[in-house]
């Protein structure tokens, strides 16, 4: 697994030596408090980060971690509405970084909580920084009830020219014990 900080470094390594990996896995995930189980808790370790490892250990794939340069609200009524806000006016928040080209991909996994019914607005910030023809896509929402909400469709619509070729939704509550579940559903994506 790759993470953030050395993700264009291992990417440039393999170009030169030819040997690029074929599957990506992006993520936005939040941390402190987070709606769980049933209440408000806060939470060390983001939900959809779990899930985005484990598709990640399970695949070989290249991790990648979406920040925004300016945070959401800790409190998480606010950061409800914050996103709210965001979906409505169809923000794409800037973001801290991204790689330079994820043209090496074939398989792209775009996890995300379901915040209002689709990702946040973040993941679309990334989204519409690339060229996605030919890539197959798939759909991975953490969520507590939404499901995959309008992900798929959105992932769709915003992927122009790539395949949506699959979708899993997580219950964030489950998240850290869905590897099994995840790496399973992964792993055939990946074939």
């Amino acid at each position: 697994m790759f993470y953030i900080n050395t993700f264009n470094k291992h990417i440039d390594n393999r170009m030169i030596s030819g040997t690029m990996t074929k599957n990506l896995v992006v993520y936005y995930s939040r941390k402190g408090e987070n709606y769980f189980g049933g209440s408000i808790r806060s939470i060390e370790k983001g939900n959809t980060e779990y899930v985005a490892e484990y598709i990640a250990e399970a695949t070989g794939a290249d991790l990648f971690e979406i920040e925004t340069v300016k945070g959401y609200p800790e409190d998480y009524m606010k950061c409800t509405e914050v996103a709210k806000a965001e979906q409505k006016e169809g923000a794409r928040p800037e973001l801290r970084s991204k790689p330079e080209s994820i043209d090496g991909y074939d398989n792209v996994f775009v996890c995300g909580p379901c915040w209002w019914g689709t990702y946040p607005m973040a993941v679309f910030t990334f989204i519409d920084s690339f060229d996605w023809n030919g890539k197959r896509v798939f759909a991975v929402m953490t969520h507590e009830g939404s499901g995959l909400g309008s992900s798929e469709r959105d992932l769709k619509n915003a992927c122009r020219g790539a395949v949506l070729a699959g979708s899993i939704a997580i219950s964030g509550s489950q998240a850290q014990s869905s590897k099994k579940r995840v790496s399973d559903w992964a792993k055939g994506c990946a074939e």
